[in-house]
């Protein structure tokens, strides 16, 4: 029997490598947008699964509309990946992002507690939750959010916890570390860099601006973490998982390596702006995925630099890899 999927915000990076996952798994794919008549949903478009997703128009942070969605597709996993997803614009829109997060999250469980809808949710959490870590988070660190984003993101997670136990919902809770792809908008530091280096390399004088170097994140690949995504809730009881691969990177360390991908220092590049950096901003955040290895079968398997090469690949106008099977560097694989 073909089961159900609605992915609750499909539009963005996770929602369509997802929609590629399942799809091809054997789902019939469902995925929502405020307004899906006028979303041109590109990043579906480049992953190739537009005209195999089902798309309705749904306004998170209205009941009625996630009530009206969720009743008319029943739904056997609902994916709730929608809201505001920048760290940096939450402190710029910390009333758009709280609602559009933490109000999400409640009506999508209220609305299933009212339909008693039979459904698993996964619901999207962040490592930006635990704040500034000595060594490593895992599922038992305690939050401390640092930044709109995180206090919401942080709401959102306790509300699922508490709907779990309240009422029973099979509702889990994946706490992802960044995790990239060339899917990502190009606000994002990750993409910023890598787009201003291979701009560079083909000829271009412009200079990369950013903030603060010394900061260090725990960097994975997208496809993989959606394949965990969906690993936790094929378990049998509902329960939360830090998704990560347990190494964190200086934010210097990675300009540089991307650069010297393509054949450059590059110190000889790029500049400092004080007025890059955030209101406040975590020194480190990284993941002990030991218990999703335990559990889900599930580790991280794409080094640093072969993100990276992934990354540079596809802005560079060649192929890179939209499944977790397919890791290799694209610059030694065999011909």
């Amino acid at each position: 029997m073909t089961r159900t999927a609605l992915i609750i915000g499909i539009s963005g990076q996770d929602g369509a490598l997802l929609a590629h996952l399942l799809l091809g798994k054997g789902y019939a794919v469902h995925g929502t947008s405020r307004d899906a008549q006028l979303n041109p949903f590109d990043v579906l478009q480049r992953v190739g699964v537009r005209a195999q997703v089902h798309l309705h128009s749904m306004a998170p942070t209205d009941f009625r509309s996630v009530a009206h969605c969720l009743d008319r597709v029943r739904p056997d996993e609902i994916y709730l990946l929608a809201g505001q997803s920048s760290v940096g614009l939450s402190f710029g829109q910390p009333v758009e992002t709280l609602e559009s997060i933490a109000i999400g999250a409640l009506n999508v469980l209220e609305a299933m507690r009212f339909l008693a809808l039979p459904a698993r949710l996964y619901h999207a959490g962040s490592s930006e939750c635990f704040g500034d870590v000595a060594t490593t988070a895992d599922e038992s660190t305690a939050f401390r959010p640092r930044s709109p984003y995180a206090v919401a993101k942080a709401s959102a997670h306790w509300t699922v916890t508490n709907y779990r136990e309240a009422y029973g919902l099979h509702a889990c809770t994946g706490i992802l570390f960044n995790h990239e792809s060339p899917l990502r908008p190009a606000r994002f530091v990750t993409r910023k860099i890598v787009g201003a280096a291979t701009r560079i390399a083909a000829g271009s004088d412009e200079r990369l601006c950013l903030g603060r170097l010394d900061i260090r994140r725990d960097w994975g690949f997208a496809p993989e973490y959606v394949e965990a995504m969906w690993r936790i809730l094929q378990q049998p009881a509902p329960d939360d998982f830090v998704i990560a691969t347990g190494v964190a990177t200086t934010l210097e360390d990675f300009v540089a390596r991307c650069f010297a991908r393509v054949d450059l220092d590059w110190r000889d590049h790029v500049d400092h702006d004080p007025q890059l950096e955030r209101p406040s901003d975590l020194a480190r955040n990284c993941g002990d995925p030991a218990k999703a290895e335990r559990v889900l079968g599930w580790r991280a398997r794409t080094s640093l630099d072969t993100l990276i090469a992934h990354l540079v690949a596809a802005e560079q106008g060649r192929d890179w890899p939209m499944s977790a099977a397919a890791t290799t560097d694209p610059e030694t694989a065999s011909p």
